[in-house]
């Protein structure tokens, strides 16, 4: 079948039921960024997955194309990662013209702190604090006075300097840099009239309500809009929620309750508030109900108004965390590297229903690998055993993952729109 006649079949069979799910991305947005009937903007297909939809038609698997197709029309973030400040300008300013031509708002994830990533799997950023600093300059600029969602530097709170290793001759960078990034960053942000800044807030099978809570503070999310969690990862919503609403609650428990029983000398014991690993226990979801109530019982139930808010990555989160097979390996089965069986999560969407959660959003591009996952220790570059291939290098298009992430898609891509 020829190419041209191949991906007309492909957008004839995509276009009846974009009329109906994708018809919220031309509706108006509205003033505030993060009200109820906000749109978001949806930057379209990748060449990959057009060329891999276009494969599938030629195959004859039309649902497999249009499953694609649709997940990858849906609004999601656009990842701003490297350049001069004069080219994160541009990139950005480019990004916000194509959503004003949607009346959408854009979801800019910034992904550039020195030292991010521990120098693993997505290695790179700014090389001093200096350059980061120049460099959120010019995403500032190239925002300007549209409206933005800046989801700022993904593990950048999960894992500071310290968490990997540093500082060292071979990874120079500390905590205090990393603060003092992140509050010159917050702070130059937020000078754009209409951005919406949100920190990392790590997810609920990673740190602690407390630990996070104190970064967070540490990082100056009171001059933010919140923090987000789940980035790039596959807790569920469900459990999500609870974590988020709890370290808003930790947050209010230690910088306006600050009880005089929770302070050792001058410390305020963060660790203390109630968490996933206590009261609760992070393995039996119905215990959870015990950390609610610890907050119930510290803080009432403050007006949200009053509370820190945050956002959702539920890109892959549709049917919840990979669970490695019992025994399978000795070492590190990196749960969180393209684990298989996995399917995007609700739509990017500004109703979630909680007073306290601003918006669910893809932040995480689906489609897009982890990383080559060397599961169980294996040596770099060994073959996946979850997928039987190499996995494609972080960032990079993983046909066989996107797929899937399609096909189990939860709610399903093919339903109908709330």
């Amino acid at each position: 079948m020829h190419t041209v006649s191949v991906r007309r079949t492909l957008l004839c069979a995509v276009a009846g039921f974009l009329l109906l799910a994708l018809t919220p991305l031309i509706a108006s947005a509205t003033t505030n960024a993060l009200d109820a009937r906000t749109t978001f903007y949806a930057p379209g297909l990748h060449p990959e997955a057009l060329q891999q939809g276009i494969e599938l038609v030629k195959q004859g698997r039309i649902r497999d194309a249009v499953l694609l197709t649709v997940m990858d029309l849906q609004p999601r973030a656009e990842w701003i990662t490297q350049g001069t400040p004069a080219e994160a300008r541009t990139e950005v300013r480019g990004i916000i013209r194509k959503a004003q031509r949607q009346e959408a708002v854009p979801v800019l994830a910034a992904y550039n702190i020195p030292g991010r990533d521990c120098a693993n799997l997505s290695a790179g950023g700014a090389l001093t604090t200096a350059a980061y600093k120049a460099w959120v300059d010019g995403v500032a600029q190239g925002i300007g006075s549209a409206k933005a969602v800046v989801i700022l530097e993904p593990d950048g709170l999960g894992l500071l300097p310290s968490n990997c290793g540093g500082p060292s001759p071979d990874y120079p960078f500390t905590d205090a840099q990393r603060y003092e990034e992140l509050n010159y960053a917050v702070d130059r942000l937020g000078q754009q009239p209409r951005t919406s800044v949100y920190l990392d807030g790590t997810h609920s099978r990673w740190l602690s309500v407390g630990d996070i809570a104190l970064r967070l503070v540490t990082a100056g999310v009171q001059d933010a809009q919140g923090f987000f969690v789940n980035v790039s990862n596959f807790q569920p919503t469900e459990h999500l929620d609870k974590y988020g609403s709890w370290i808003s609650k930790c947050i209010y428990w230690g910088t306006v309750v600050r009880p005089p029983w929770a302070f050792d000398g001058d410390r305020f014991r963060w660790e203390w508030c109630g968490s996933q690993y206590f009261p609760a226990n992070v393995d039996d979801f119905s215990t959870w109900g015990l950390t609610d109530q610890w907050y119930t019982d510290q803080v009432g139930n403050p007006d949200p108004s009053t509370l820190t808010h945050f956002v959702v990555d539920t890109s892959r989160n549709g049917q919840g965390r990979w669970i490695p097979p019992a025994g399978k390996y000795t070492g590190d089965p990196l749960d969180w590297c393209n684990p298989p069986g996995r399917g995007v999560g609700v739509r990017s969407t500004a109703r979630t229903g909680n007073p306290l959660a601003d918006a669910y959003l893809w932040v995480k591009v689906p489609g897009e690998s982890d990383g080559t996952c060397n599961r169980g220790g294996a040596p770099p570059g060994s073959v996946d055993p979850e997928w039987g291939i190499v996995d494609p290098a972080a960032g990079q298009w993983f046909p066989q993952q996107a797929l899937q992430l399609a096909q189990l898609a939860n709610p399903r891509l093919l339903a109908p729109l709330p």
